[in-house]
């Protein structure tokens, strides 16, 4: 497949191309998409056959050079997504049709907006754009998928797939993130507030103090490999509350700690000296990403403290301008979140099912455009 000097491949695992070739298209800001980062998912075995993720990765090349890359999985399940469409997969298959296999672009269990698309500087951007088109239309002919879904990605990109592939769903969605309004530390960013907010972030933070906790950040080098294995403990308990097996296993995350440090931050709980809780984040060139949480004990207003309020101090300690918490939770709103609109795309091959698709995603874009225009009515903000 060649189209003004362009190839296209189909990778079977990140692997497969160097990551000097792939990070040289990845921003400082995104983490996630880093070589490191994918690679991490398949040699853990948390991305595989086994979990209902096949790697279909799509690159472009120009001769020997990667101008451009999609990570893309095969799924056999619509789990750890954040984009839920159960309800699409039961309609077809009521219908007779088969839904999975579907293609899904997109970072896998890890819902944060940003680029999806790497293209190289310097390129013909549309003839990239159109050869990673022909790549996940040929998985979809070829090997028999249903759907393709582009998950999280950038405004600009949004609509730059929507010019080049016009069939493309969009669905609306939205999540909370905080941003630096120049408020200089946490006192300032308490100052910016209502005066019933501040009195309640001062009396959160008061109670997990009162319980006898202490909180602590570890960075890069800094966070062990007992460090590490603590925080998975904790991080398993909160998938077991809720009776489901953890989506990311202690392999993973022992990788990262190893390979890309200077992306991790570790806040640990701490009582009496010893780690009760953690909560792990990402670090980008300019963003903080709230990622995972647990905690062996019940306290008060802890997961406040550790996931929210440690995370904007830190960002207004190192001088980072936006926190993206993670998704859901209106909780965030009063704690200074603002909503933010994300989207998605979506191709769908049946065209009933496509109809019907279409139909649902302009009706719920009005709730969910008002829902978010109601939100930032109710930011707490003087």
């Amino acid at each position: 497949m060649r189209s003004r000097s362009l190839s296209l491949t189909i990778l079977p695992a990140i692997d497969t191309v160097a990551a000097s070739q792939w990070d040289a298209l990845v921003s400082e800001e995104q983490p996630f998409l880093c070589h490191a980062f994918l690679a991490a998912l398949e040699a853990s075995g948390s991305v595989g056959a086994a979990t209902g993720w096949v790697p279909c990765h799509l690159c472009v090349w120009q001769d020997s050079r990667l101008v451009g890359a999609l990570p893309m999985y095969r799924k056999d399940h619509s789990y750890g997504e954040y984009v839920f469409d159960w309800g699409w997969a039961e309609a077809l298959e009521r219908a007779g049709g088969d839904y999975y296999p579907k293609g899904l672009s997109a970072i896998p269990f890890t819902p944060v907006p940003g680029p999806r698309a790497l293209i190289a500087a310097n390129t013909d951007t549309a003839a990239v754009r159109e050869q990673l088109a022909i790549g996940w239309k040929q998985q979809c002919d070829e090997v028999g998928l249903s759907s393709w879904h582009l998950l999280f990605a950038e405004e600009p990109e949004v609509e730059a797939w929507q010019r080049q592939c016009p069939e493309l769903i969009a669905r609306e969605g939205v999540q909370f993130q905080w941003r630096d309004r120049g408020v200089g530390d946490f006192d300032g960013f308490l100052a910016s507030l209502t005066s019933k907010r501040r009195k309640m972030i001062k009396r959160e933070r008061r109670l997990v103090a009162d319980q006898g906790l202490t909180l602590h950040r570890l960075e890069g080098a800094a966070i062990s490999d007992v460090d590490m294995a603590h925080f998975y403990r904790c991080y398993t308990i909160t998938y077991h509350e809720r009776g489901r097996p953890p989506y990311l296993n202690h392999v993973f995350f022992e990788r990262l700690r190893q390979v890309m440090p200077e992306a991790l931050m570790l806040v640990q709980v701490r009582l009496e000296g010893r780690p009760v809780a953690a909560a792990l984040y990402f670090r980008g060139a300019h963003t903080l990403y709230g990622r995972y949480w647990g905690s062996e004990i019940i306290a008060d207003c802890l997961h406040f403290e550790a996931c929210y309020y440690q995370g904007i101090d830190y960002c207004l300690a190192k001088g980072l301008t936006l926190f993206d918490p993670g998704t859901q939770g209106e909780h965030k709103l009063v704690r200074g979140f603002a909503p933010q609109r994300v989207r998605s795309l979506h191709y769908v091959a049946h065209p009933g099912l496509a109809a019907g698709v279409a139909q649902f995603c302009q009706e719920e874009a009005a709730h969910i455009m008002a829902y978010r225009r109601a939100a930032e009515d109710a930011l707490p903000f003087k």
